[in-house]
């Protein structure tokens, strides 16, 4: 009777101990999951503090450029240094290919070894995409389309992603490839602290690698075309 007594007062000890150590790391885990929202959300208002003054800027230079521009016109020429500035900002708006130090994201939603993965959302890339411009993003692109201001990620049917409304999935998904231009240790940062841990509890495969990388134009309607200088 005593050895009985024992073995089941062993018994419940070790399942406190291990409720124990399971409310512990529940625990950690929240407070973890609110740090990671808590720096998301530091970051979105800095980015959109950023993003404002920024936007406030790129308007009075585009102004003085302009100015500048018409001026050269009536000159009779064209300086390069200002045609260089404007390529700079050609390439921010995505109308020219851009090359740089960056990264590499690639995510694999598919399903594997019949185990259940999560799939992307549309909403999942758009908080990429944010991450990453958060992080300073200079050019992005998704499976080939390049990321602009009038960028449209939208769901046809069930499963297909659009992007600059082009295909980028299908019903059977596809691994993603999303390439980034920027400091690379800030868009790792970011993306590994952000984004990625989600992702991996999702069941996706997520790889991110500096790289140097090619980021093709925007194919759509530009907001500055190519004959204006």
């Amino acid at each position: 009777m005593g050895k009985r007594i024992a073995l089941s007062l062993t018994i419940v000890a070790l399942a406190l101990g291990f409720l124990i150590t399971l409310q512990i790391q529940t625990h950690q885990d929240v407070v973890e999951l609110e740090e990671i929202q808590a720096q998301r959300e530091a970051s979105a208002r800095n980015y959109l503090e950023q993003a404002t003054l920024r936007n406030e800027e790129l308007q009075e230079r585009h102004k003085a450029l302009s100015a500048q521009l018409e001026e050269a016109r009536q000159e009779g020429g064209v300086s390069p240094a200002l045609v260089a500035e404007l390529d700079r900002y050609r390439m921010m708006e995505g109308t020219v290919d851009a090359t740089g130090p960056g990264i590499v994201i690639t995510i694999d939603d598919r399903q594997q070894d019949n185990r259940y993965v999560g799939s992307l959302s549309i909403e999942y890339l758009r908080r990429i995409i944010n991450t990453l411009k958060f992080a300073g993003a200079e050019a992005i692109s998704v499976n080939g389309q390049r990321i602009v201001a009038s960028t449209s990620i939208v769901l046809s049917g069930t499963s297909t992603i659009l992007v600059n409304q082009v295909p980028i999935t299908r019903s059977e998904g596809i691994p993603y490839e999303i390439l980034a231009i920027g400091n690379q240790d800030e868009l790792l940062s970011y993306f590994n602290n952000l984004e990625a841990p989600i992702l991996k509890q999702l069941g996706m495969s997520v790889t991110a690698l500096r790289k140097t990388v090619q980021i093709p134009s925007f194919k759509g309607i530009a907001p500055i075309k190519e004959g204006e200088i």
